[in-house]
């Protein structure tokens, strides 16, 4: 009989270890009595009826889940390789636990089809200009999505947006062109405005003899005040007739 002491020693060790469990602030046991789901415990000390009842003990902390690299084709058909990260918590241990099988992975899972789906319908301009938005509006869907299964999406946040080699020398391109574009309109319209202002000039000088001496005179100092040694002198018709007629 002395033999089996320890035996049933170690078997009631085993029972009370397994009757006892201390839960951490931030877990919860969701419990199960002969199969089904009786109710949800923690934190602190829980007692089991050992061989009866189960526990699944479920972390309430927010997760951070980063959302592979996804290959996405954008409205305007540039291919484009995107990666994101969630922000994630359990609401409802009963239905993360009964719900969904593997929640952390359900949730991984629609991340990464609800990112292609939402960049895949806008171009590649709004991808990179409005980010926000786009956090906004999967972190929407995924927080609608999940809220069956007891989780609660509190961020998402569009990390890396990397195009190919032979797309950013595509875009340099364009930006280059669109830079000599707006060189060419830029000068083509003080050009405008210079012509605009010469009729202007020409329509007074027209009108006002002694405006025409004026200018005559500040064309007469600027050119004596530059390092040149021929100085033309303009005359009037008029005036070099009379020396002809002599």
């Amino acid at each position: 009989m002395n033999i089996f002491y320890p035996i049933i020693l170690a078997v009631v060790v085993l029972l009370l270890a397994s009757m006892f469990k201390i839960l951490r602030e931030y877990e919860r046991g969701v419990i199960f009595m002969l199969g089904r789901f009786w109710k949800v415990k923690g934190p602190g000390l829980i007692i089991l009826i050992p061989f009866v009842q189960q526990i699944v003990r479920v972390d309430l902390r927010t997760v951070v889940m980063d959302v592979p690299t996804q290959d996405v084709i954008s409205l305007d058909n540039v291919s484009v390789e995107v990666n994101a990260v969630v922000y994630f918590r359990v609401i409802d241990p009963q239905k993360a636990i009964i719900n969904v099988e593997h929640y952390y992975d359900a949730t991984s899972q629609l991340a990464q089809t609800t990112l292609r789906s939402v960049l895949g319908q806008h171009e590649l301009d709004e991808m990179l200009a409005s980010r926000e938005q786009l956090n906004t509006d999967i972190q929407s869907i995924l927080d609608n999505q999940t809220d069956a299964w007891g989780i609660k999406v509190a961020n998402v946040e569009i990390k890396h947006v990397d195009l190919n080699e032979s797309m950013i020398r595509a875009i340099a391109q364009q930006a280059e062109a669109e830079r000599a574009r707006r060189a060419k309109v830029i000068h083509a319209r003080g050009e405008m405005e210079a012509s605009e202002k010469l009729l202007e000039a020409a329509k007074v000088l027209s009108q006002q003899e002694e405006a025409i001496q004026l200018r005559y005179l500040q064309t007469l100092s600027s050119l004596a005040g530059e390092n040149s040694n021929t100085i033309v002198f303009p005359l009037p018709i008029d005036f070099m007739k009379n020396f002809m007629k002599k």
